[in-house]
C-alpha cells in the first residue's frame, strides 16, 4: 500500500514551477509510462499553459490549488480548487488562470 499527501505535492510542484523558468513542474505519483493507468501532479504559474495536445485516452483533471481553464476547439471549461474536469477526446490545452496545481489521471487506449 501506498500513501501520499496530495497537500504535500501540490505544493512542492507549485514552488517548482515558481522556479522555473517555464513556469510549470510535474511529478508522476502513480503508474508511469509501461501503465495503462499513470496520475501526475502538475503547476502551471498564472499566465502559463500546456500547449495543444490530443488525449491519449480517458483521462480527468482534478484541480487541487488554484483556477485553470480547459480550451478544446469548441468549448471550454473553467476549473477551480475541488473541481473534476473530464478531457475532451478532441484536441485540448490547459491555462492557469492563477497560479495551480492539477491532478491529471489518464487511462491510456489499447494499453495493457
Amino acid at each position: 500500500m501506498l500513501k501520499l499527501s496530495l497537500d504535500a505535492m501540490a505544493r512542492q510542484q507549485l514552488a517548482g514551477a515558481r522556479a522555473s523558468t517555464a513556469g510549470r513542474a510535474a511529478h508522476t505519483v502513480v503508474g508511469g509510462h509501461s501503465n495503462v493507468m499513470r496520475q501526475t501532479v502538475i503547476a502551471l504559474t498564472e499566465g502559463r499553459q500546456l500547449g495543444e495536445h490530443e488525449n491519449p485516452g480517458e483521462a480527468t483533471l482534478v484541480v487541487l490549488q488554484g483556477r485553470v481553464r480547459l480550451v478544446s476547439d469548441t468549448d471550454s471549461w473553467d476549473g477551480r480548487r475541488g473541481d473534476l474536469l473530464v478531457m475532451p477526446d478532441s484536441r485540448h490545452r490547459l491555462e492557469a488562470v492563477e497560479d495551480a496545481v492539477v491532478l491529471l489521471t489518464v487511462a491510456k487506449v489499447g494499453q495493457k
